[in-house]
């Protein structure tokens, strides 16, 4: 297949299942695939930070290479102090990344020598390029390849051109990308078919749509690169291979029927290997039912549905000690958004815990300082790898919070947002679920017995029948009709309520079949019914395959087709195949400016706690970056906007957050350890991105940041 590889370009999709080894098997793929005389060229892209470091730190320790031949762009570099001060402790740690290539912050580590590199050096005079353009293996975030495909700034697409026309490129975990973000990484997968590079998709969850989207773009940009070379009129069938735990398959696909066709026959074998596992992770539908009249209330109500379903959970799933013989268990409460997560954590600490239990709450999501949001990743990591079974019962906080506290029943539970469900290698031993969509609930079942695989009886993820956002649309009239399952989640913001991507109910109930939750597996997601056949409005897994393909493939579209000039983005009709169906538009910028990659369309702000004069406590300060004539960042003090929550003044019994969250104490540590003043490394450290607010925000080290008053 090498050979043929390279003269007819390289398509290969790798769906093993978690834990079988997908990041290694990726490595050796592209490594049999590459030319011997010349060795393996290849870049591993992905979507967050946090797996960047993983799969790099994986490839330099597993394939024992040195610095010569590895590097790896995590984007900012307070990142990588953060991840090495903490593995230097015990695990690393990391978060998302929505850096553009090679900022003033951004940081590639690579220590290899680029001064053999003669026409680099004379071309690339910026030390990090030169570097990021030899490494033989570079494990980047998919943001540094991005502008490769975007000539919005002169220059700023080069570096990353030129690396993706030197070697094969890898996109792991594709299908965690948001909808807004797919037409972006088609764009990136359409140049790599353009500049001759090979191409791999990794995740064990690829749906078929984005699977065809993804060849079509790519067999389109080879066509572009067969012109060019001159070698319009040879074959132009391209090599396909798909791999899983299972076998391989492989094909020459010279369009998409028949490249669709090779595919279905591939999963379908994989579904009936699948359905031969014995179930490791069981779903069961929790009915939410509760009338409120404020948004206070609600919140308030499904913090006690969560208590309940957690206790529920741990009569269940509960392992006992073998030091003390209290029954403990690792739990995690997943919420769509943080600003009702905020409200839910604060009332669950008020409620406390039932007689006889102590539950150990860690609350989990982006908004908080970057210094402690470390702190907790790296807390998590160390005491949820559970490779071992019984070593958690071995580190040092579980044992003394076992000791410290007599109840018989402990229920260590982390309370986190969507950032839960990717880029954490964390093994627990249930799940509590507000859904959003069946893509979250695979991905959270993934988390669920991660390492250890034991046959499961009794059902370890509980999934609630609707989310909150539901009931919060009933208050108000206006808002009756609303969809839930937005943001995240795959209805269709601001259509009506007969559109057929509006879900006609908002209870799984009626939107999952049982096979769908009795033993949850990646098939809902790989295995879609033909588009005929599908009932978005009545299934929310069908509801996601119409999505992906009203997305990912191409659509009918008149020569002379017009549009009005200004027209909103959402009356433009464009799609992820645009990219390739209009090639013309690559020599504009009006793609990328009409389907930007991490586009945010909510006003955010960056904060940071520095110490005052007396170096005793952390005031809130907004910051503001340098203009044009000037080279430092301004800190302006904003005390007056925060709201300091007494979360210890109202604990409920029983209760009590788990982990460490002195940020004072922390930065302290950190600043002895690199030799800064406390104000530098709180400069460097305590940062957090928000959401903009008029009334300000609310904080507490346990609770993190949300908005204040009307905005929340």
């Amino acid at each position: 297949m090498r050979t043929q590889a390279m003269g007819q370009g390289t398509f290969i999709i790798n769906m093993a299942s978690t834990g079988c080894g997908k990041t290694l098997a990726n490595a050796r793929i592209m490594n049999a695939l590459a030319d011997p005389q010349l060795g393996l060229r290849c870049t591993f892209a992905l979507g967050l930070r946090t797996l960047t470091r993983q799969t790099g730190d994986s490839y330099r320790r597993d394939l024992h290479l040195n610095v010569d031949e590895l590097a790896i762009h995590v984007g900012g570099s307070a990142s990588r102090v953060l991840f090495e001060f903490h593995q230097a402790r015990a695990e690393a740690s990391g978060s998302e990344s929505i850096q553009a290539l090679l900022e003033e912050d951004s940081h590639v580590l690579y220590e290899g020598d680029t001064s053999q590199h003669g026409l680099l050096d004379k071309a690339m005079a910026d030390q990090s390029i030169r570097s990021l353009l030899s490494a033989p293996m570079l494990v980047c975030t998919i943001d540094h390849l991005m502008p490769a495909t975007e000539a919005q700034r002169a220059g700023r697409q080069i570096a990353p051109m030129l690396r993706l026309m030197s070697s094969d490129l890898v996109l792991d975990e594709l299908d965690d990308f948001d909808q807004a973000d797919l037409p972006a990484v088609t764009r990136l997968v359409y140049w790599a078919g353009l500049l001759g590079t090979r191409v791999l998709l990794s995740s064990a969850t690829l749906p078929p749509a984005l699977v065809d989207g993804m060849f079509q773009a790519y067999r389109a940009g080879r066509e572009h690169y067969r012109r060019n070379r001159g070698t319009p009129d040879t074959d132009p069938a391209t090599a396909c291979l798909w791999v899983d735990e299972f076998g391989i398959h492989q094909a020459n696909c010279d369009d998409a029927a028949s490249f669709n066709q090779q595919h279905s026959l591939f999963v379908e074998k994989r579904v009936a290997g699948l359905s031969k596992v014995i179930p490791c992770r069981r779903g069961e539908i929790l009915p939410l039912t509760f009338t409120v009249q404020s948004k206070e209330q609600a919140r308030n109500a499904f913090a006690m549905s969560i208590r309940e379903a957690m206790q529920t959970a741990h009569q269940r799933h509960a392992n006992p000690c073998p030091h003390t013989g209290k029954r403990v268990s690792f739990g995690l409460v997943r919420m769509a958004n943080i600003e009702p997560l905020f409200d839910v954590a604060l009332a669950l600490f008020q409620l406390g815990a039932k007689e006889g239990q102590r539950i150990h709450l860690c609350v989990y999501h982006s908004r908080f300082p970057l210094l402690l949001r470390s702190a907790i990743e790296a807390q998590l990591d160390r005491t949820l790898d559970r490779r071992n079974t019984g070593a958690v019962f071995n580190q040092s906080e579980i044992r003394d919070a076992l000791l410290r506290y007599p109840e018989q029943e402990h229920l260590f539970v982390v309370l986190g947002s969507p950032v839960t469900e990717v880029g954490r290698d964390h093994d627990y031993d249930w799940a509590v679920v507000e859904p959003s969509s069946m893509r979250s609930l695979i991905q959270i079942a993934g988390r669920v017995q991660r390492h250890r695989n034991q046959a499961c009886d009794s059902a370890n993820l509980l999934i609630f029948d609707t989310n909150l956002r539901h009931f919060e649309n009933q208050l108000e009239p206006r808002t009756r009709e609303n969809p839930a399952f937005i943001r995240p989640g795959f209805e269709q913001d601001g259509a009506a309520a007969g559109h057929r991507f509006r879900l006609a109910s908002h209870r799984l109930g009626t939107l999952l079949s049982k096979e769908d939750v009795d033993a949850i597996s990646a098939r809902p997601r790989i295995q879609a019914k033909h588009s005929s056949a599908l009932e978005p409005r009545q299934s929310l897994v069908d509801l996601e395959h119409a999505r992906l393909i009203e997305l990912m493939l191409p659509k009918e579209r008149s020569a002379g087709q017009q549009y009005a000039r200004r027209a909103p983005r959402e009356n433009l009709d464009l799609d992820a195949a645009c990219a390739w169906q209009f090639p013309q538009a690559a020599l504009t910028w009006a793609l990328p400016q009409q389907q930007p990659f991490r586009d945010s369309s909510i006003p955010e702000e960056e904060l940071v706690l520095l110490p005052d004069e007396d170096q005793e406590r952390l005031v809130l300060h907004r910051i503001h970056e340098p203009g044009r004539f000037s080279k430092e960042r301004v800190y302006l003090e904003c005390s007056e906007l925060l709201e300091t929550v007494d979360l210890e003044g109202s604990l409920g019994p029983g209760i009590t957050p788990w982990g460490r969250h002195d940020v004072m104490g922390l930065l302290e540590e950190l600043a002895q350890e690199l030799e800064l003043s406390l104000e530098t490394c709180a400069e460097r450290f305590t940062s957090v991105q928000v959401y903009a607010s008029t009334f300000g925000w609310r904080y507490h080290p346990v609770l993190g940041f949300a908005k204040k008053g009307n905005d929340s």
